[in-house]
């Protein structure tokens, strides 16, 4: 069965919040995995914490307490229309928002572990040969942690395309505007249209088995598993 034009729609669109939130995540993630594996302040478990609240939330929870921070009446709501920007809720710089806090740990956390495993000895070898802080953190820090990047990009990519709750609450189900995948097919369980229920459903599964799939297979190349 052939997909619709709202189905494709929601494709496109399912496709363009997970590249973005992905990108977006890497640029914001990497100084905070970068700092959580290098500190050794009292701050580092409350940040971590925060970071890692996704993972054990509810989704419809912190896309609640998103719709009343960004909503007309919430703080952030109301300061970003008193900048003339007006409400971000239900629409599309919403999703992006709530993905991009929603999918934090599943880019944060593969990028701490790969900085943590990275240790202290290539960082002083780059100081002796007094290359800076930035210099050692491009030509040292990232070709060493990039199976990091490779694991955070696909997770946070994935976890975005998967997401239900947070999109639903913040973003609503607008055609073309804010309806995703997940959001599709539960139009489609609701007014009982099962076969088409079952053809994104059915992609959803294949898709989430490929990207397991690489995962496991890029952690066996790298640790040599038989």
């Amino acid at each position: 069965m052939p997909l619709d034009a709202g189905e494709l729609g929601a494709v496109w669109l399912t496709i363009k919040l997970a590249s973005l939130t992905t990108a977006i995540l890497l640029l914001v993630g990497t100084p905070i995995a970068w700092w959580l594996a290098r500190t050794r302040s009292w701050l580092r478990g409350p940040v971590g914490a925060v970071v890692a609240l996704p993972l054990v939330l509810p989704p419809t929870v912190i896309g609640f307490y998103l719709l009343l921070a960004l909503g007309p009446n919430g703080w952030i709501g109301q300061g970003l229309q008193a900048l003339g920007l007006g409400t971000v809720v239900f629409s599309f710089t919403g999703l992006v928002i709530g993905s991009v806090v929603y999918s934090m740990p599943f880019v944060v956390q593969p990028l701490q572990n790969a900085f943590a495993v990275i240790g202290q000895r290539p960082l002083e070898v780059a100081a002796t040969l007094r290359a800076s802080p930035w210099d050692t953190f491009v030509h040292v820090v990232l070709p060493l942690a990039r199976p990091g990047f490779v694991t955070a990009s696909i997770l946070g990519f994935a976890h975005t395309v998967g997401e239900f709750g947070v999109v639903l609450m913040i973003g609503g189900n607008i055609p073309d505007k804010t309806r995703v995948v997940s959001v599709q097919i539960f139009d489609h369980v609701e007014a009982m249209e099962y076969a088409q229920a079952h053809w994104l459903a059915g992609a959803m599964l294949v898709f989430s088995f490929l990207v397991l799939l690489m995962l496991y297979a890029g952690r066996r190349g790298r640790t040599g598993w038989s």
